[in-house]
Order: C-alpha cells, then sequence, then structure tokens
C-alpha cells in the first residue's frame, strides 16, 4: 500500500511554484487516506500553509530537535498568517524519523497529533520535510481556511441574508453604516435606527442569533463593514442599522 502511495503521488502535479517532495507528498497521502477511512473530507494542499511549515521545520533541522516554537520565532498563528494564509483556526504536527512512514506512523499512534490530522473542521494542509545528516524533520500545518473578502463583498454577502429574512436593504446609507461600525456606540447617519448591531465573525454564512428577535420589528436596514484588529485570525467586523 505504501508503495503504491508513492507512484502515484509521483504522478501527481500541484499549482505550487515549488512543487512537494516525496516524502511531503506521501504525508498528505496517508493523511487523506486516514480521513477518508473515517468520512472525513480530505485535506488541500495549500501553498501559503506549507510556506509557514517550511520555515518552521528548517528551525527544527537546525536546532536538531522538535518544538512548536523556538526562542525569537514567531508563534504558529503568526507564521500561518505571515505566510499568506487566511483562516479561523490553525494547528500542527511536528516530528522527527528517519522515514516519512515511520512518521505518519508516529503521529496516529500519538492521541493529540491524531487529533489534529482526523480534525473534521479543518480543510487545508501544508507540510514540510527537511533532511539533515538523513534524519528527518516533519512538520504539518493544518487550517479551516477562509476566502479574501472586500468590504463590498462582506457588505453583500450580509445584505444577501438580510433580503432573505424579508429585510429591504436601503440605498446609499452603506457610508453612515460603515461610520458606524468604526465606532463603538451610538450611530452616523441623519436618520436614527431602531436598533444597532455590531459584532465580529468568523464567518458571514449566518446571521448573528441575538438578531433574529429584532427582524419581525423592523423592515429596512443598512449594512456596513470595517476593518476588525483581530490578529492572525480572519474575523469580520459587521454594523447593521436597522429601521422600521
Amino acid at each position: 500500500m505504501h508503495l503504491a502511495l508513492f507512484l502515484v503521488l509521483l504522478l501527481l502535479s500541484t499549482a505550487n511554484a515549488q512543487r512537494p517532495s516525496v516524502g511531503e507528498q506521501y504525508l498528505l497521502a496517508a493523511a487523506n487516506q486516514e480521513r477518508l477511512s473515517q468520512g472525513i473530507a480530505p485535506l488541500s494542499w495549500n501553498a501559503a500553509l506549507a510556506t509557514a511549515a517550511r520555515q518552521h521545520a528548517h528551525q527544527m533541522a537546525y536546532h536538531r530537535q522538535i518544538s512548536h516554537q523556538f526562542s525569537g520565532e514567531q508563534e504558529l498563528s503568526a507564521r500561518g498568517a505571515a505566510a499568506g494564509a487566511r483562516f479561523t483556526t490553525i494547528s500542527e504536527n511536528v516530528a522527527e524519523a528517519p522515514s516519512p512512514l515511520i512518521i505518519h506512523s508516529a503521529w496516529m499512534r500519538s492521541e493529540g497529533h491524531r487529533e489534529n490530522l482526523l480534525d473534521p473542521n479543518v480543510d487545508a494542509v501544508g507540510i514540510a520535510v527537511i533532511n539533515r545528516d538523513g534524519q528527518l524533520y516533519a512538520v504539518q500545518d493544518f487550517a479551516h481556511l477562509t476566502r479574501s473578502l472586500t468590504l463590498e463583498q462582506q457588505e453583500a454577502t450580509v445584505a444577501a441574508l438580510l433580503d432573505r429574512s424579508g429585510v429591504t436593504i436601503l440605498p446609499g446609507a452603506t457610508g453612515d453604516a460603515r461610520s458606524t461600525c468604526l465606532t463603538e456606540s451610538g450611530y452616523h447617519g441623519p436618520n436614527r435606527p431602531g436598533f444597532v448591531m455590531r459584532y465580529t465573525a468568523a464567518s458571514l454564512n449566518t446571521l448573528p442569533d441575538e438578531l433574529a428577535p429584532h427582524l419581525d420589528r423592523y423592515h429596512q436596514a443598512s449594512v456596513g463593514a470595517c476593518t476588525s484588529r483581530s490578529g492572525p485570525f480572519t474575523s469580520y467586523r459587521i454594523a447593521i442599522l436597522l429601521y422600521p
């Protein structure tokens, strides 16, 4: 089985500028084989996560030991964000062994590493394997990735949810809603809203539960997005102003 995996992997193409090594491809295929056997969706390869994993694997090879963070090195989420990944969650496996097969087996025997590898809440991975004097230093960086949305795209997404809830979006009121989003209280604009909600979310797939009771009372809204100061994790900052 393992030999077959290697032969198949050698034929795989990748969109990355830096093609994964055979060892890295093996660890990806082995991880996805484990996930599929448990009914869990497979992971996609992500170049930004691979860059973060590779940088950390070089650190481990340099120090000749495994660790999730060395002195002077950024912690995992900061490394992932600096490499260009956008995510709502991120986790990591590290290992040191003479072969990828042994590395994967060790991860599957370790409860914490196994949980990371089989986590259904992550959808992407970047893997690095660095060889130093015949010893392999391996890193798997897992994440749940998010798209990079402009403020306009964020507002349109939330507006569509409100529209499906029977609320009409007021034309020309986006600027006031954006200004409101930037403040901690009060509102901007000539018309006083009946209700203002500001919220920060990792996903814009649904409206906040707290908003539901107010959607029966108000029938018009303006939506504004603003930059969220949430550190390396992706989040969206939204203001919804409701009117009669």
